[in-house]
């Protein structure tokens, strides 16, 4: 579908009423994923969240008339939730307990250049030209600035170097994900398939909890009303409004306008984490900012499908908020 067709179909306000309501609602996930995990665990957390919003996805498409999934489309459901919601969501759950919602989103960001790297590994796989090889080194040198040692980089302040490593594993595991999900068999109707993500993705992160032993930690009278808040934020805006926005989009506006929102969100999450929670945006986070988005930029130009979702499958790529 080309740029113009899909343009004739929407209003320009209402594309961009979409696309700002993605920018502002994406980008407050990682400061609610902040006050969700102050009080509550968060694997069984992410979880509940996406048991809720899978189901009520799921249910509504049937409803509508969508085909039961065939078990190979369940499959890849499962494959493509276990790597974007276990191991995406719920590392990014985990570190938000260790990381501030700013400085996670920066290295969330990173997703365009670990997707174009495994792209250019894997068989058949798009071979990154220079610009883009430009910008996963650019990428890579505001990872550094941002987690390595003050000696190393002399810039005082340092970021917690586990929770780092969670965030950028959450972020690789995101990329294989969505390069899965390129040639999944999956429903055509993306939203019964992003129902079906987020079911199997509970599933996994369920077990995980139970692994970790979070169940004892699983007190409603304990969780704040902060996090409770949180909580409700990250369903009902983060996976039904937010997703729901960006399925229209994709189908109504060019794909490299809608891929904006890859670094766009990071710059509102930080801007929120500062205002709302105090977070420093120190001259380490805005050095670093500047180069993992300009390296973003850089990337998705060059190549529009590194973007976590900037896709034109059936079913999108969840993003890492959603």
């Amino acid at each position: 579908m080309s740029s113009a067709t899909k343009q004739g179909s929407a209003s320009s306000a209402a594309i961009w009423s979409a696309l700002i309501a993605i920018y502002i609602v994406w980008g407050s996930t990682y400061l609610a994923i902040r006050f969700a995990v102050e009080t509550m665990p968060p694997f069984l957390t992410a979880g509940f969240r996406f048991l809720i919003a899978g189901g009520v996805l799921y249910i509504f498409r049937r409803l509508r008339g969508d085909k039961a999934p065939l078990r190979l489309e369940w499959r890849s459901a499962a494959i493509v939730g276990l790597f974007l919601l276990v191991g995406g969501n719920g590392g990014l759950m985990w570190a938000e307990q260790r990381v501030v919602s700013g400085i996670a989103a920066l290295l969330i960001a990173s997703v365009p250049l670990w997707i174009a790297l495994l792209d250019s590994l894997r068989p058949g796989g798009r071979r990154p030209d220079r610009w883009v090889i430009v910008g996963v080194l650019a990428g890579f040198a505001g990872i550094i600035i941002l987690i390595g040692p003050a000696q190393l980089i002399g810039i005082e302040g340092q970021v917690d170097l586990v929770g780092a490593v969670v965030l950028l594993l959450a972020a690789l595991a995101w990329a294989a994900g969505s390069l899965y999900n390129r040639g999944a068999k999956l429903p055509d109707s993306p939203l019964l398939g992003t129902g079906m993500e987020m079911l199997a993705g509970s599933l996994g992160l369920f077990i995980l909890g139970t692994v970790t032993g979070e169940w004892g930690q699983m007190e409603i009278t304990s969780f704040s009303t902060r996090s409770l808040l949180g909580f409700a934020y990250l369903v009902v805006f983060g996976s039904w409004v937010g997703f729901a926005s960006y399925v229209w989009l994709l189908r109504v506006a060019p794909t490299m306008l809608v891929s904006t929102y890859a670094y766009v969100n990071p710059l509102v999450a930080i801007l929120l984490g500062s205002l709302l929670a105090g977070e420093a945006m120190t001259p380490r986070v805005i050095l670093a900012a500047m180069f993992i988005l300009g390296s973003v930029v850089l990337i998705t130009l060059r190549n529009p499908a590194t973007s976590k979702g900037a896709t034109t499958e059936k079913t999108p790529a969840i993003s890492g908020n959603d």
